[in-house]
């Protein structure tokens, strides 16, 4: 057999159909470790626990996951999350009626805080890392010198949002599960949406072919943040009140974390929103059974990180068996154009792999 028919065969699952046996491979091995612990990894209380973890960090890789496709980054959403949570607690102030309104505010000011970045990025060409780290710490100066504590209060109709459960299955986590499809939907079926892969691929050849790459970047960011802003009210619905220490739990990197382990390059133009969700599945199921398990928190890092660099390591290995394997002309022969793709490669360049 061939390289060639080799590539053919094992080709047909792509990095989302691999991110999802691995997810099943987590949940087997996670279950069996949990039962000769003596319980039970799809007990109620435990499912509830992971679709309620997956809910949080599912927004948020959600929206990094558009700004990773473009070939960006946001390390700002940690703070949004946090300063979204505090202008929509307060300006709801326990009141039923303002909850409208505190949702609009929070959703206006991760907006603006996004299309800056957005800005900074595509106009001033400021590295995206330094630009979101850099507005990051603006929005925690800011929290540090204005609030103390928590502060706000969200009225309880508002906080259903955060506890309400259909059988096993949390709200939250079904308005996530919307917004996943619509955010695959977006990509797939938009013009901008085909315009993040194309960026994300090579902005160059992008702007070339006519395609407004600033444009894209600045809504990727916008994006990006009022999905951050979205998690930022629901951790205000499950707290009751704003909290400014949210920038501390780690999402900004978990969720990057998340993207990866998806499959979605981090140099972007490859990747999808399907993966995102797996990968947030996987840090999810993991968290659950270290949980019930009680391992040691350091511990439960290190095992965390190496979860997610083997996967990254599979995923740049099959990349590089791909182009080994391309033949270097056609059909033809030694007269035979180079051809761009390998025979039974579905997708073609510059539109990635999987959304």
């Amino acid at each position: 057999m061939t390289t060639v028919d080799r590539q053919r065969l094992g080709g047909r699952l792509g990095s989302t159909e691999l991110v999802y046996l691995a997810l099943l491979g987590v949940l087997v091995v996670g279950a069996a470790l949990v039962a000769v612990d003596g319980g039970n990894l799809f007990g109620t209380a435990n499912l509830v626990d992971m679709l309620t973890r997956s809910s949080l960090l599912g927004f948020v890789a959600l929206g990094q996951t558009f700004v990773i496709l473009c070939g960006s980054l946001d390390l700002s959403v940690g703070y949004v999350m946090a300063l979204c949570s505090l202008i929509g607690a307060t300006t709801m102030a326990g009141d039923p009626a303002k909850v409208p309104l505190g949702i609009a505010a929070a959703l206006v000011v991760a907006a603006g805080i996004g299309l800056l970045n957005g800005l900074i990025v595509s106009v001033l060409k400021v590295n995206p890392f330094i630009a979101t780290l850099g507005m990051g710490l603006i929005i925690k100066g800011y929290l540090d010198t204005t609030y103390k504590g928590p502060a706000g209060d969200v009225p309880s109709s508002f906080q259903q949002f955060g506890y309400t459960r259909i059988g096993f299955l949390p709200l939250s986590t079904a308005v996530m599960l919307i917004a996943v499809v619509l955010g695959i939907l977006y990509l797939r079926r938009t013009r901008s949406g085909y315009h993040m892969f194309a960026v994300g691929g090579s902005a160059d050849v992008a702007r070339l072919s006519g395609i407004r790459t600033g444009r894209v970047i600045v809504t990727a960011h916008v994006l990006c943040a009022v999905a951050a802003g979205v998690a930022g009210l629901l951790i205000a619905a499950r707290f009751g009140t704003g909290s400014a220490l949210v920038y501390s739990s780690g999402y900004d990197l978990d969720s990057i974390a998340a993207v990866v382990l998806g499959g979605t390059l981090l140099m972007g133009g490859r990747g999808g929103i399907a993966g995102t969700l797996a990968g947030v599945l996987i840090l999810a199921v993991l968290d659950t059974v270290f949980n019930i398990l009680q391992v040691d928190p350091f511990f439960k890092d290190v095992l965390r990180g190496v979860v997610i660099i083997a996967a990254v390591a599979i995923y740049a290995r099959r990349q590089i068996d791909r182009r080994v394997s391309r033949p270097r002309f056609g059909p033809g022969g030694n007269g035979g154009l180079p051809r761009d793709r390998a025979p039974d490669e579905p997708v073609p360049a510059g539109q990635g792999e999987d959304r």
